[in-house]
């Protein structure tokens, strides 16, 4: 039977700032806490996943709902991380418990990040919409020539706006990292988790690139036998958020 006491032991902690070498050992970390319970892993990533292919399905209000699940289940599955790291068991009930842990505020969480994403989006519309508008209508009276510019400018500006999405997307990304088991772990509100997230990725900068690079290389290996790898490296790096978690802020 899951059982989880009060977790919020890590409220107004201050993240530190790591060794490079840590982004290596979050995952390190992270399998061995997989390899406690690889099955009841594996199957929480496929409920997870499952949950919400079929939330996002839901036609108008599933990309909605399908973001302000995401933070909850993730919430849940950091509960689960701390009972193991206790020396009790992983279960599927795990990925529930952040609907009985700081649900509201992980739902807020995924507000905040779904507005994020409107406030990204608009502003890549937006350049190109100015920026391809002109281009559009300097083609259209030009003549054949500058209509030959203007497509391979609506080339460039295409890779332009993707590019600026990503940079956008970074440091939102930064700020959900931590978010989800600063709250359910650390009890804070919503907006402070995901500043406190977003200052100890900013600091911890060349841990988090150690770990993107480990991670990019076993995405690939994950990638080639069919996509198959995923179901273990899915679970490694949900664990990984809070190995990382763990090592910025616990230990503090």
């Amino acid at each position: 039977m899951m059982t989880e006491s009060n977790p919020q032991t890590d409220a107004g902690r201050e993240p530190r700032t790591v060794d490079g070498g840590q982004g290596w050992n979050w995952i390190a970390q992270a399998w061995a806490l997989f390899m406690k319970s690889p099955g009841i892993w594996i199957a929480n990533f496929c409920i997870f996943f499952v949950l919400s292919l079929a939330v996002h399905l839901v036609p108008i209000v599933g990309s909605i709902a399908g973001n302000l699940l995401t933070p909850v289940l993730i919430g849940g599955l950091m509960l689960g991380c701390r009972a193991q790291d206790r020396g009790e068991p992983l279960e599927i009930a795990h990925l529930f418990a952040g609907f009985q842990t700081g649900t509201a505020q992980l739902v807020m969480v995924g507000v905040f990040t779904l507005i994020g994403g409107f406030i990204i989006g608009a502003i890549v519309l937006g350049v190109v919409f100015v920026a391809g508008g002109g281009t559009l209508v300097a083609g259209l009276l030009g003549g054949k020539g500058l209509a030959l510019l203007a497509g391979g400018a609506f080339f460039m500006l295409a890779l332009i706006a993707i590019l600026l999405a990503l940079l956008l997307v970074i440091p939102l990304l930064m700020a959900f990292w931590f978010a989800p088991p600063l709250v359910v772990l650390g009890g804070m509100p919503a907006l402070d988790a995901m500043k406190s997230s977003f200052a100890a990725c900013l600091q911890n900068f060349v841990p988090f690139l150690v770990y993107g690079l480990v991670g990019v290389v076993l995405a690939i290996a994950a990638s080639i036998p069919l996509g198959l790898g995923w179901l273990v490296l899915a679970p490694v790096l949900f664990a990984s958020v809070y190995t990382g978690y763990r090592d910025i802020y616990q230990q503090a």
